[in-house]
């Protein structure tokens, strides 16, 4: 945008230079201003095209990672849909048989006993603490892996197994905290406050949105397609560098905020914690992996929402809003509503498990 107003401006000067030519002395003028040589309009018209560059801003640059959360109904292969439910579809039923189903081995009760055996009591908070500890370090350690593992395994061969570990467990941590996340101590009861139901609501619904982007890529988490280590820039990326961290944060305050018991509090440390180690293991994989793009994107973008916006070191474009106008973000609108009003349902499939 700056560079064509600057050649229009230079396109009026040349002509105004020329009717300055043939015109008398007396009525030369430019811009309002008397001259008696040509020399004052070409020194006016740098003038102002340097005001120009000064105060006009400048476009957004070309984008140096990926465009994040684009989707072509198009490009889609139905082929691979059909192996990404049938992959899914085996992988949920075999950890369901092995972790929690009466007909299985119970080794999901098994796990919840040892935690509780290793810390000495049966106390939600601090079963809660420990439960996000294990998984977290197996998380983070299995991603830290990746790379080394992936020249033994192949990408595919070490996305299931990072799916078998962390699948269960997380199933395990989401489970126990439905069933007892209004246990522990009541450290503080905010629900009479008013308004304060509407905005945790909103903040939840918000912090969905921080998905990262990978997220949405499917095929890949499903082992379908090869998985990457994606470089993301547009969407959400502008806002902050780590979404998944911001909304992680954002998520654990307003549970925190609503229900106000030691068990929630113990979850939320350890969850905050756990993605704020991300937010540096992140960095040094993507550093690792993409080099100096990574520095270039890094340079573009923040930790904290909006600060490089901020800063002006990341200028959004003009129709940025049309990077969330996408099909993974209309299925995550819809899923965390979705999820809002089955949470009676969710807590009563959580207490079957007796956990």
């Amino acid at each position: 945008m700056r560079i064509q107003t600057i050649k229009i401006l230079l396109l009026s000067t040349i002509s105004l230079n020329v009717v300055h030519c043939f015109a008398p002395l007396s009525s030369r003028t430019f811009i309002g201003q008397s001259f008696e040589t040509n020399a004052g309009i070409v020194g006016s018209a740098k003038r102002q095209i340097k005001l120009l560059a000064v105060e006009t801003p400048s476009d957004p640059p070309a984008l140096v990672g990926e465009d994040s959360a684009s989707f072509s109904l198009a490009e889609q292969k139905t082929g691979d849909w059909i192996k990404f439910t049938a992959a899914t579809g085996t992988v949920l039923a075999a950890t369901s048989y092995v972790w929690l189903l009466p007909s299985g081995p119970h080794l999901g009760d098994e796990f919840l006993n040892t935690i509780q055996g290793m810390m000495g009591t049966t106390s939600p908070d601090i079963t809660m603490l420990a439960m996000l500890t294990i998984f977290a370090i197996a998380h983070s350690g299995l991603a830290g892996l990746r790379p080394y593992a992936e020249e033994i395994f192949g990408a595919r061969a070490w996305r299931v197994v990072f799916a078998v570990v962390s699948l269960p467990l997380a199933l395990s941590c989401i489970s126990y905290f439905v069933n007892h996340s209004h246990e522990g101590v009541q450290l503080w009861n905010l629900r009479d406050v008013p308004g304060l139901h509407s905005a945790c609501w909103i903040a939840n619904f918000i912090s969905f949105i921080f998905l990262y982007p990978s997220t949405f890529n499917l095929l890949e988490v499903a082992a379908i397609e090869k998985p990457q280590l994606h470089l993301w820039e547009s969407g959400i990326i502008r806002i902050t560098r780590h979404p998944q961290a911001m909304g992680q944060i954002l998520w654990c305050g307003a549970h925190c905020a609503w229900l106000g018991s030691s068990t929630v509090v113990s979850a939320s440390a350890i969850l905050v914690l756990h993605h704020l180690y991300s937010v540096w293991h992140g960095d040094r994989r993507l550093a690792r992996e993409h080099g100096e793009a990574f520095s270039i994107v890094k340079e573009r973008t923040s930790v904290i929402p909006f600060q490089a916006i901020i800063e002006g070191r990341q200028i959004l474009p003009e129709n940025y809003y049309t990077e969330f106008l996408r099909g993974p973000y209309a299925l995550v609108v819809g899923g965390t509503v979705a999820a809002y009003f089955a949470h009676p349902w969710m807590m009563a499939g959580a207490a079957l498990l007796k956990w």
